[in-house]
């Protein structure tokens, strides 16, 4: 009996090792999409399919998504997409005091960050758009319709629906069978099972260094993980310099101006990718204490931020738990 288990044992393994990885890649929400996944058949029209589907419902640049039509004041009964994302936002949104709050869209649209192109704006324009700022402003109705406070809040979920739709096509992976997976939609990740060489996912983290082409690969450092889901927030790629100074994308929606502060990169782990892309976010709102206060307070978060120094010099940070997965 013992023999006849372990030879059935072995049959698995070798089977499992005889099943080849799937590699697919494209363009999807403006950025590039890595899917690595173990499976007998190439899986990509179905998780094209399934992307296609999140873009019909969160891409503000869709002018049919539901998004769109709810920012356009459309009495809609939006979908279970867009209805879980609101949901995780406004919870996040409270736990975060509105660092995260996904009606900042005024103002990421006047900085030149969103989905309408905007002006750089004086301090007038940035003091009118805060009135139209805030997570208390809108909410949702049992049967799924959105209300407002003041029809022109407008919602952005750039920071979280990217995270969400890596979830969504690990969640139909993992339907399909496929144990052994690494999602990456423009750098959210998630995992599962096992890489190609039997080891655990290694997921590089960037140096923060002003990039915008993204055409810089230098790594800060590796982390080894499965089954978790991983977000990077930065102000080195998406910004631009307006009479020699910087600004970037992440929004302060307590100030209406863009953040900057010695955080320059915060890296989140959690167990789904929604979350960890939120939090990223909301402590790069936060700024390098708040943040470290905020994830030493969450025993469900793992954080990884690089900062700047009062000479300039990159330093990091990290949660205890995060130790755990910089060596295998």
């Amino acid at each position: 009996m013992l023999l006849l288990l372990a030879g059935t044992v072995w049959i698995l393994v070798r089977h499992n090792r005889s099943v080849p990885y799937q590699r697919d890649s494209g363009l999807i929400f403006g950025t590039v999409y890595n899917i690595t996944y173990q499976h007998a058949e190439n899986l990509k029209a179905d998780i094209e399919a399934e992307m296609l589907r999140f873009d019909g419902s969160l891409s503000p640049f869709n002018d049919t998504a539901v998004i769109t039509r709810v920012n356009r004041g459309e009495d809609i009964v939006t979908d279970s997409l867009f209805r879980n994302v609101f949901r995780r936002s406004m919870q996040i949104s409270r736990e975060t005091a509105g660092a995260f709050d996904i009606t900042v869209a005024p103002l990421v649209n006047a900085w030149g960050f969103g989905f309408k192109k905007g002006q750089f704006p004086d301090s007038a324009a940035v003091d009118s758009l805060r009135r139209l700022v805030g997570y208390e402003k809108v909410s949702l109705t049992p049967e799924g319709r959105v209300t407002k406070t003041d029809p022109r809040v407008m919602l952005d979920c750039s920071a979280v629906a990217k995270g969400y739709a890596v979830d969504i096509i690990a969640q139909m992976l993992r339907r399909r069978g496929v144990e052994n997976f690494m999602v990456d939609i423009g750098g959210e990740v998630v995992t599962g099972g096992r890489n190609p060489q039997n080891a655990l996912w290694r997921i590089g983290v960037n140096k923060p260094v002003d990039d915008s082409l993204s055409t810089n690969q230098e790594l800060q450092t590796v982390l080894h993980v499965s089954g978790v889901g991983i977000a990077t927030s930065g102000n080195y790629r998406n910004y631009y310099y307006h009479e020699g100074r910087k600004y970037a994308h992440t929004i302060d929606p307590a100030t209406g101006y863009p953040a900057l502060h010695h955080l320059l990169s915060a890296t989140l782990i959690a167990s789904d990718c929604m979350s960890a892309d939120a939090y990223a976010t909301a402590c790069m709102v936060m700024g390098l204490e708040r943040a470290k206060a905020f994830v030493e307070s969450r025993p469900d978060l793992d954080a990884y931020f690089i900062y700047a120094d009062s000479a300039g010099h990159y330093q990091t940070y990290m949660t205890q738990g995060m130790e755990r997965y910089l060596a295998e």
